[in-house]
């Protein structure tokens, strides 16, 4: 309550929030701005909200169901950070110099991020939109764009269709990438993610309102199977289930996004008898999930494209569904790699985003070091044996949070709510962030000197 009262007399907090809610407004109502030509009712057969395309679309606020002009959302800004990153870790010599400049360097490697966000939102939409024409269950198009394009089969202009979809669905994304950058300047958070939570916490309403139709009532018949018990006690009971476990697992995800491991560190300038040179003893916090949601999502890209690329490939029936078993993590080998490809990932990006010999050298420059270990090799050595572990924990955590999902739609018998799963990573992690933002926002800043 006492935090809620200062932020209503901060005014220029509330200007804040103000605009991140406006910023939220337009967002909603462009992921209702539908793309010219497109048969939308035709793709929502496509969206599962285990699958990948689940996820995309709950990231951006259910405009890629509606195939929006901003279908794309913020997602190849975010694909091209992390491409960029990468790519710092020597592989290009001139990023890592970039990264070493300071502000300089990262103004360049912003504006690097966003011209190879807009190229890769230029090739994801036009492999999205040729992805979901050549898919035998959807009619992408209204009719009369396939008559113009063929014109009785005397022409071929379907280049043109496409190429004017990429270039409104890449200018959605160049506007995605604005808005964001507004928000970061005039609004709360960090404006990349805040419209990230902002499209989930929008999806949020329709799966409350599957779960109703599902288990309690469905009058106007919008789903096409429902609970055989509908209406009944138990209709009642395993709604609130549902909603009881999505808590549970909210209030698990929050407290594991907030556990570190403490490396406990002495500085050599600062003797423990000195009582006006600060403590003596400090520490370097190593986060459990230092990956955040990056290796299940990447997990489900990987898993997702052998199938996407063999399905526009005519295929036996006994490759076809071979390709099923190793690459659909409904079935046992699919679930299996994926898991798999988890583990891996956040290892993978784990060392990448904390790195033991840059924290090494740190640590080094301000003449500090860990009691019993030795500065330079050995505390690197050590961060790195103590990342392993933790990051074991890490590893499991983001596997049981992936599996939830794919497990409660299995045992319920479908899959209109994740419970667990990329959503509740994304939006636990950003509030937090957003919450020591405003917590330090609403903090007085008034001095009143040595003497009162």
């Amino acid at each position: 309550m006492e935090t809620l009262k200062k932020i209503f007399k901060n005014k220029d907090l509330l200007k804040k929030i103000g605009f991140t809610l406006f910023a939220y407004l337009i967002f909603k109502m462009l992921t209702y701005v539908t793309m010219p030509l497109i048969n939308t009712a035709s793709l929502s057969s496509l969206f599962d909200n285990t699958g990948f395309l689940g996820i995309v679309n709950s990231i951006s606020g259910n405009a890629l169901k509606n195939y929006s002009i901003i279908a794309l959302g913020i997602s190849p800004y975010i694909t091209a950070s992390i491409i960029v990153q990468m790519l710092q870790m020597d592989i290009i010599p001139v990023l890592k110099e970039w990264s070493l400049e300071g502000e300089a360097g990262r103004q360049k490697i912003s504006r690097l991020n966003r011209y190879v966000a807009i190229g890769l939102a230029f090739v994801q939409a036009l492999a999205m939109t040729f992805a979901f024409h050549s898919n035998s269950q959807v009619e992408l198009f209204q009719p009369f764009v396939s008559d113009w394009a063929t014109a009785g089969g005397t022409r071929n202009l379907w280049f043109l269709v496409y190429f004017y979809i990429a270039v409104v669905l890449t200018a959605g994304t160049a506007f995605m990438i604005w808005l964001a950058d507004q928000i970061t300047l005039r609004g709360i958070g960090n404006g990349s993610s805040m419209l990230i939570v902002g499209g989930i916490i929008m999806a949020l309403p329709g799966t409350i309102t599957s779960l109703i139709q599902y288990y309690i009532s469905d009058p106007n018949g919008v789903l096409s199977t429902v609970y055989s018990g509908q209406g009944s006690w138990s209709g009642y009971v395993l709604f609130g289930v549902c909603i009881l476990l999505f808590i549970l697992v909210l209030v698990g995800v929050t407290y594991m996004q907030v556990s570190v491991r403490k490396i406990p560190i002495q500085y050599a300038n600062r003797p423990a008898s000195s009582k006006f040179q600060g403590k003596s003893e400090s520490n370097v916090p190593l986060k459990i999930n230092s990956a955040g949601v990056i290796p299940v999502v990447f997990s489900s890209i990987i898993l997702s494209l052998p199938s996407t690329i063999f399905s526009y490939i005519n295929v036996s029936d006994t490759a076809s569904n071979w390709l099923n078993q190793a690459f659909s993590y409904r079935q046992p080998i699919g679930f299996a790699v994926y898991l798999v490809l988890i583990f891996v990932f956040t290892f993978f990006y784990t060392f990448i985003v904390v790195r033991p010999e840059q924290m090494a050298d740190n640590l080094q420059k301000q003449n500090a070091y860990i009691p019993g270990v030795r500065p330079g090799y050995d505390t690197e050595s050590y961060i790195t044996k103590t990342l392993f572990r933790i990051t074991i924990i890490g590893a499991i955590y983001l596997i049981v949070i992936a599996s939830l999902p794919i497990i409660a739609s299995m045992i319920l018998g479908h899959s209109y709510i994740q419970i667990g799963g990329t959503s509740l990573l994304i939006i636990v992690g950003v509030s937090l962030e957003t919450a020591r933002q405003i917590e330090t926002d609403t903090k007085e800043k008034t001095y009143t000197g040595f003497m009162r």
